[in-house]
């Protein structure tokens, strides 16, 4: 019979797979695949990050071969594979995958193409100033340490992590039973939050979302706030705020969708133009994906599908067939490809060994419990290197004092021993602060030396008592983390790239595919509207004659100029004193030589027969606070507060009750503390406080705002809200025009004649056009003539004269012609690419020199 052996033992094969199990899957939890909630960091991004720490691979050192920096990780910390190590490090330096990069690589990191990075022998990387943030204060004894895999060498547990890396990056691992993905957020934003749990520490989640708007991806995009869920309990569809419920309970899901907007191309067709993709989706792959589609005809009316990405940026072009109607084929592509996707968060990480799921709030909270240890560590730390500075200054001022007998007593001595010894005997010093006295060089011994030593030591005992207040004071502590927050978001903080809108389960409309762009909106007089871009027209010197930029049938003129934004709102006030709204997209865009449509055709416009808007005012938005102010063409005024005409029926709304002979014809926006002018067609001018004109409701008639001349044909010819420093630009109907100081005008009680704004003798002067205040944001001046002449020019060619001279000669007109319109602006971004009509050769032999870009 076969003896068997003394160490074998009996057990269950269940009992055995069940511990093995839980112990792999324990190690996969702790030591791999989870982020620890402190740092943000799983353990092979720390161990890179301490490595290359130690390396000196500083954000203003040279560059190391990424071969080296895996080699050195792997060989201390990292008992794993080189091509795992290689994938974490090149996660740290992709400025797709990290809103805010650890590593600074230089060579191929791949690609939002999917492409894989180059081998590591080629590639090249050091710690970005980021990461630097991340080790601050680690060689100051703040972070615990553990024997790495063989027991040769010490890691840190964690890293001091100055910043919420967490949330800041994100994270994403799955472990064994459970999974983490966290997305990344805004720095400014997260600071912000951090700061205000440290100042209210009962703060709601609801009052953390006011600093934190949502999540921050990278690659930019747009993320949808509320979203329709089926109530689980009586089943119904309910909207809810998707971001808050999140950040309340640690999980939920979020909208992404690509940033697209829709542009003219070749041929006349239109095409949809991508210049942002959602968070981890494959160009690629996206672009493989359309053509699939398109293949399988799942798709209808792509023309052609092209990548034009280059080192400026995305973009992705889908060309629409001429017969296809491009907002279904975008809502087709959002709903079958990646261009609108989702990302399910759960906030998933190791709390003291131990993985948890927290909300938004509990994140912050245990950041500030680490920065709090952290930087108790590093004051115990340094206080106890100004405590031994301290001691061994002591010891050499002791030595100063006692110059002579301590000379003689080293010289008396046999050898260092002996003098160390009699030193400490007969000076009452310990060991330390007489070796310190030994090793003193004669230098030292100076009377400026002396005094350095002197100085020193008071400043030591001074940076002492501060490190024991700090200690003292759990208030202080908080303060030091909310300056080191406060100096994080000023160095790093940003704009956030990710948009943040409200509804995802709606159709894209109109207005989402609307590009941001400048418009010159231009209204008849029988109420023809339309709309073109500001780079229609060229800038040309004063006096220029222009192009044409409204064609007017007989008997028809242009009446009303303004520059606008797509996204603008705008408000249509009528002669009887109605208001109707539009966006300004919703405006038809037509060519120079279009006299565009009428407006009773516009959505949301129905005039009445013989009804014509008079003034007509953009906005962005309508903010509360602010007022509309109302004038008449016999000098009535009346201000309301903006928010009564936010919501206006397509039947329109009351703005003013007018007299029977009084039409309404001058609106502008105040905020409620601003002075007012109103110009008549005589040259004559009122200027007065706002406040001199109280708020009244929509039916209200106004009040008196300034008395009319007793002369044929006065009227007001314009009415503004004024800024102090602005200049008024003055305009006669004859093309006559100047710039004049609105502080050369005293402020006065309303309801008077006024002062002389511009001398009109002469026949050639006419009478006042059109009066336009412009501050130092504007920049060009757009002018047009009753006939439909336009004249695009700067505002510093227009000069400053006095509220008695006539001017000079802005526009030049044809014979019968008058001015009607000017508007000033900047121009925006969107100008810059022009439409090509600028190359019209029209304009050229009008202009009076040679024509600048738009």
């Amino acid at each position: 019979m076969i003896e068997q052996p003394s160490n074998i033992r009996t057990i269950r094969v269940e009992d055995e797979m069940r511990v093995s199990y839980l112990d792999y899957a324990m190690s996969v939890i702790v030591a791999r695949a989870l982020p620890d909630v402190r740092d943000g960091l799983k353990p092979v991004h720390r161990r890179i990050l301490y490595t290359m720490g130690e390396m000196g691979l500083s954000a203003t050192s040279s560059y190391r071969k990424c071969a080296a920096i895996v080699g050195e990780v792997m060989g201390k910390y990292h008992p794993h594979g080189d091509v795992a190590l290689y994938d974490a490090l090149v996660r740290l330096a992709q400025d797709f995958s990290m809103r805010y990069p650890l590593v600074d690589g230089q060579g191929n990191f791949g690609s939002v193409d999917g492409d894989a990075p180059a081998a590591m022998r080629y590639t090249e990387a050091r710690l970005t100033a980021m990461a630097a943030e991340m080790l601050a204060d680690i060689d100051k004894e703040t972070v615990d340490y553990s024997d790495n895999y063989d027991g040769t060498q010490k890691e840190p547990v964690v890293l001091p992590a100055k910043l919420p890396n967490l949330l800041v990056n994100g994270s994403s691992g799955i472990a064994v039973g459970m999974a983490t993905n966290i997305p990344p957020h805004n720095l400014s934003e997260i600071a912000d939050a951090t700061i205000a749990l440290i100042d209210d520490s009962d703060i709601t989640t609801d009052d953390l979302c006011r600093f934190v708007s949502g999540p921050d991806f990278p690659t930019g995009g747009t993320i949808f706030r509320f979203e329709r869920q089926r109530n689980t309990i009586n089943g119904e569809w309910e909207t809810v705020d998707a971001i808050r419920q999140m950040y309340a309970h640690g999980r939920g899901r979020v909208v992404m969708r690509a940033q697209v907007a829709f542009e003219e191309l070749r041929g006349e067709r239109m095409g949809i133009v991508v210049t942002e993709l959602p968070y981890q989706v494959n160009k690629a792959a996206l672009l493989e994906k359309i053509a699939d589609l398109v293949k399988d005809k799942k798709i209808e009316g792509i023309a052609d599908l092209r990548d034009e990405s280059d080192r400026d940026g995305m973009r992705m072009v889908v060309e629409i067939k001429r017969d296809a109607n491009p907002h279904k084929v975008l809502n087709n592509l959002f709903k079958h490809t990646a261009l609108q996707a989702s990302f399910n968060m759960n906030m998933l990480a190791l709390v003291d060994g131990q993985p948890q799921t927290l909300p938004l709030k509990s994140v912050l909270q245990h950041h500030v419990d680490h920065r709090r240890e952290i930087v108790r560590r590093r004051t115990e730390y340094d206080l106890g290197k100004a405590r031994d500075r301290a001691h061994i200054l002591e010891g050499l001022k002791k030595a100063l004092d006692h110059l002579d007998e301590v000379i003689k007593t080293i010289r008396a001595s046999a050898d260092t021993e002996v003098a160390r010894t009699n030193l400490m005997t007969r000076f009452d010093l310990s060991e330390r602060q007489a070796q310190a006295i030994l090793d003193m060089r004669l230098a030292r011994l100076a009377a400026l030396e002396r005094k350095k030593i002197e100085d020193e030591y008071l400043e030591v005992i001074q940076l002492i008592a501060e490190l024991e207040d700090i200690l003292a004071s759990p208030a202080r502590v908080l303060r030091i983390i909310k300056d080191e927050l406060e100096e994080l978001k000023r160095r790093y903080g940003g704009e956030r790239r990710t948009r943040v809108a409200d509804d995802s389960s709606r159709e894209m409309t109109d207005e989402d595919l609307i590009a941001d762009e400048d418009v010159v909106i231009t209204i008849s007089r029988r109420g023809y509207i339309k709309r073109q871009p500001v780079a229609t027209y060229r800038r040309q010197h004063r006096g220029g004659k222009g192009i044409i930029g409204h064609v007017t049938r007989e008997e028809d003129a242009v009446e009303h100029l303004l520059v606008a934004n797509t996204h603008d709102w705008a408000l249509f006030f009528t002669n009887r004193g109605r208001v109707f709204s539009s966006k300004v997209h919703a405006i038809p865009d037509a060519s120079r030589q279009a006299k565009g449509i009428p407006i009773i055709n516009m959505p949301g416009v129905q005039v009445e027969h013989g009804e014509v808007p008079t003034a007509t005012i953009t906005l962005p938005e309508f903010a509360a606070g602010s007022y509309l102010v109302l004038a008449t063409r016999r000098g009535i005024i009346k201000k309301t507060p903006l928010e009564h005409f936010e919501r206006v029926r397509s039947t329109g709304i009351r703005a003013i009750t007018l007299g029977d002979d009084d039409e309404l014809a001058w609106v502008d926006v105040s905020t409620g503390e601003d002075d007012v002018i109103i110009a008549t067609a005589q040259g004559m001018l009122a200027k007065f406080h706002e406040r001199e004109v109280r708020a009244m409701g929509r039916d209200a008639a106004g009040v008196i705002g300034i008395r009319l001349l007793k002369h044929e044909g006065d009227e007001v010819v314009s009415m503004s809200v004024v800024q102090p420093g602005a200049d008024l630009l003055v305009l006669t109907e004859t093309g006559y025009g100047k710039r004049v100081l609105i502080d050369d005008f005293r402020i006065k009680h309303r309801g008077g004649q006024g002062v002389r704004l511009i001398s009109l003798e002469g026949r050639k002067t006419g009478i006042v056009a059109a009066v336009q205040q412009v501050t130092e944001l504007d920049e060009e001046l757009v002018l047009i003539s009753a006939q439909g002449q336009v004249v695009r020019t700067e505002l510093e060619t227009v000069n400053r004269y006095s509220p008695n001279a006539r001017g000079v000669i802005v526009m030049r007109l044809n014979e019968g012609d008058r001015v009607v319109g000017i508007a000033a602006f900047r121009p925006g971004l969107a100008e810059g690419r022009g439409n090509g009509d600028n190359d019209d050769p029209a304009a050229g032999p009008d202009s009076s020199g040679p024509d600048a870009t738009a």
